[in-house]
């Protein structure tokens, strides 16, 4: 490539003169902001990380997915209403990784984006399409645990029909999102490191900042406080029950009630761990963009090219954990795993006792995995 080869050249010679835009491609150049003028060229170095490490996610990530998606569909005691949310998960997880890891992979290789103006603004749709339905239907994943753990039979439960409504609205809200720049409110641009594009930050007119801002709202803070919500009323809920356990236990003179419990684990503290393990993850996956962009609209001079890398990082290593998160952690889905794919099966649990759960007894094994 033209680019590549005058950045070979700047760097036998007169590196000290360029900068990160003069390794793009001419055609990409009106995309770019004049804010990247600033910087030198990336150490090589980087991008070489940067592209391995994107390689090993996005070969972890498609196979994780896949089989997720493979198991649940195949087995007929996983196709629940609530399961086509994990499904809906993996999915949109698998295409992210799909569109945006090998273009990602090859411009990390090439030390600049190779592929094109329209290129970069498909990928960055692409980015933000899926992004956004991961994002909601993890929260409605969690939304569906709390109605069913904390309302308790009182929630009306979800149906097939009802759980694919939600999915349609999903894509189709982040089909509106994803759209609007092409209109006009906000573009999509590369990003300082120029190996990868996405919403442009760097703009300080109000149509650029309010699209980034009121994007946060709905792609980032009102799905954080939804998790964190429900997580938080479940916990309590999940709590009172075993409270009540341990009294009614204690009337009946038994150390438990139940036949079985694991070495003296209690069912909020298992339910614990999922819930922080479930914010903590989603929190490190999505920040680091959200610290970008907020400074790209409130500071700019404080954003290097360098900077930039670990939005897309995290962002990609969360289609890697998902399907540990949402499938492995889900008992049915461990059995389910090592009779379909023996060899990948991480450990082989053919029991779920009944009445090993809490509130579960109300619930099933699998809305508390």
């Amino acid at each position: 490539m033209a680019a590549f080869a005058a950045y070979q050249s700047g760097f036998s010679g007169s590196s000290g003169n360029m900068t990160v835009v003069d390794l793009a491609l001419p055609e990409m150049r009106h995309l770019i902001s004049p804010h990247w003028n600033q910087f030198p060229p990336m150490n090589p170095l980087w991008h070489q990380i940067l592209g391995f490490v994107i390689f090993c996610i996005g070969i972890v990530a498609m196979i994780g997915n896949y089989v997720v998606i493979s198991v649940f569909t195949s087995t007929k005691s996983l196709r629940t209403p609530s399961n086509l949310l994990v499904v809906n998960l993996a999915f949109s997880d698998l295409l992210m990784i799909f569109t945006m890891g090998p273009a990602m992979v090859f411009s990390c290789y090439h030390e600049t984006w190779i592929f094109g103006p329209l290129a970069c603004q498909l990928y960055a749709a692409a980015g933000s399409l899926f992004g956004c339905v991961s994002i909601w239907t993890m929260t409605m994943i969690a939304f569906d645990r709390y109605n069913v753990i904390v309302k308790g039979l009182s929630a009306k439960p979800m149906t097939n029909g009802g759980a694919m409504t939600k999915i349609a609205i999903i894509w189709v809200l982040a089909l509106i999102w994803t759209c609007a720049p092409f209109f006009g409110w906000n573009r999509y641009v590369p990003e300082g490191n120029m190996t990868a594009c996405g919403t442009d930050y760097l703009s300080h007119d109000w149509g650029s900042r309010s699209y980034i801002l009121i994007y946060a709202l709905f792609v980032y803070w009102t799905p954080l406080f939804l998790i964190i919500y429900s997580y938080f009323f479940i916990l309590r809920a999940v709590a009172a029950h075993e409270k009540n356990m341990r009294d009614q236990a204690k009337k009946m003179n038994v150390a438990s009630l139940r036949s079985s419990e694991n070495a003296n684990q209690s069912a909020e503290c298992k339910l614990a761990k999922v819930a922080l393990m479930t914010i903590s993850l989603w929190f490190m996956a999505w920040t680091p963009y959200l610290i970008i962009n907020f400074t790209g609209v409130l500071s700019k001079t404080k954003i290097s090219p360098l900077a930039t890398i670990w939005g897309s990082l995290f962002a990609k290593a969360n289609a890697v954990y998902n399907p540990i998160v949402y499938g492995i952690s889900h008992p049915k889905y461990r059995v389910a795993l090592q009779k379909k794919y023996p060899s990948l099966a991480c450990a082989s649990e053919p029991e779920v006792p009944a009445d090993s759960q809490s509130v579960a007894t109300a619930v099933s094994a699998e809305e508390k995995a």
